[in-house]
């Protein structure tokens, strides 16, 4: 097994006490004298045991603190050296700060009890005040520096988890940033997916039936409706556009949406579709249309929206029925068209619609689904509905 390498600085401190210990034991300066051992040379012994265990104070503390705790004993036997004493007291607190947090929670009580234990030995040993003096000092030596190195590891281990918490605090707030940055920019796509595909079909649509039919009045009828198409869709992008630039908050908000515009929508959708052979419809079974939050009209809104641009591009000829009915708890939304060959020209789709009426529905906790059902009289179409929770009203709850 092989011993960690001691840490460069403990390395300078063993060397520096060591030099300083042979300083004072050329002069002939002693703790105390009259000891067993009195040879001058005895005292040499522990400094060298001690300077050893400063060297490994960082890397093994334990054993640092075990060997210098014996070594410290052997000093008393000797003329004893101050620097060994003081070593002592530097190993006492490099076992507390570096060692496990048993040893520092242990370590502190240990050297109470042996400064307490030696000062009621003494005192019935010699039965004077020097006793105190000498409990005063082992106190010093031992139980001392290891609350110093209790109060340093606990202010180093309170800073760390700081430390901690701030860099989790800074990962969550980044997290939180990218999240945001995700549900504004899948926000972003819904809105101008919803305000300007409307448009674009039916310019990809009448623009592939002024192309395909040789007809003058045809063509006109087209154009006309591509150019009134284009115009709207101009007016919602530079809407949108003038929305994200300006962030200064001088600017209006336009108004949401809501689902009084549904007329406004059908009556387009019947202008663009007429010609493919779609017939619009709509049912509206809710006894009172206000009473709803902003957040669900925008959604119904936008789902009615979406879903007639769809049966735009891909229904076949038929009714397109467009139903709103209101329950005390939730307002659905349901869309139905014509499922199967369209003869005349269609508008490619991406499926980006779909997954975000999905998102508009999912935002609200509500329940979305969309695809081809069959009807009582056997025949096939495309149904989109979603419920939307709305909470009851206050004339509802009373």
């Amino acid at each position: 097994m092989t011993l960690p390498r001691p840490h460069r600085t403990d390395l300078l401190i063993a060397l520096a006490g060591l030099a300083c210990g042979l300083l004072l034991w050329s002069y002939g300066l002693y703790t105390t004298g009259d000891r067993v051992f009195d040879q001058r040379w005895a005292a040499l012994v522990p400094l060298a045991v001690m300077a050893a265990t400063e060297a490994m104070r960082r890397t093994l503390p334990q054993t640092a603190l075990i060997v210098g705790t014996l070594a410290i004993t052997a000093d008393q036997f000797t003329n004893g050296n101050l620097v060994t004493v003081l070593m002592f007291t530097d190993v006492v607190y490099a076992a507390v700060v570096y060692g496990s947090p048993a040893s520092a929670r242990r370590i502190p009580y240990t050297t109470a009890l042996i400064t307490v234990g030696v000062t009621v030995g003494f005192l019935v040993w010699w039965q004077n005040a020097v006793a105190l003096l000498v409990g005063v000092i082992t106190g010093m030596v031992a139980f001392l520096p290891a609350v110093t190195g209790a109060v340093v590891r606990n202010h180093r281990e309170a800073a760390e988890a700081a430390r901690l918490r701030a860099e989790q605090t800074a990962l969550l707030a980044e997290m939180d940033r990218a999240q945001a940055v995700v549900a504004e920019r899948a926000r972003m796509a819904r809105e101008l997916h919803d305000m300007v595909a409307n448009h674009l079909s039916a310019i990809a649509i009448h623009s592939t039936a002024a192309l395909s039919l040789d007809e003058p009045a045809t063509t006109r009828q087209a154009l006309t409706v591509i150019r009134e198409n284009s115009v709207a869709g101009l007016a919602e992008m530079r809407r949108l556009i003038g929305l994200l630039r300006d962030s200064s908050g001088d600017a209006e908000p336009a108004a949401s949406p809501t689902l009084a515009g549904v007329d406004a929508l059908i009556a387009q959708a019947r202008a663009n579709g007429g010609p493919s052979g779609l017939v619009f419809a709509l049912v509206d079974t809710r006894e009172r249309a206000n009473g709803l939050p902003a957040p669900v009209e925008l959604a119904a809104y936008r789902i009615v929206q979406e879903s007639l641009t769809n049966a735009l591009k891909h229904a076949a000829p038929g009714e397109v029925r467009v139903a709103l009915s209101r329950a005390p708890e939730a307002l659905t939304v349901e869309v139905t068209s014509p499922y199967g060959e369209r003869p005349g020209p269609t508008a490619p789709g991406s499926g980006a619609g779909l997954v975000g009426m999905r998102e508009r529905v999912a935002l609200l906790d509500g329940e979305f689904e969309a695809g081809p059902v069959t009807d009582d009289g056997g025949r096939k179409t495309w149904r989109v509905r979603a419920e939307l929770p709305v909470g009851a009203s206050d004339e509802e709850r009373v």
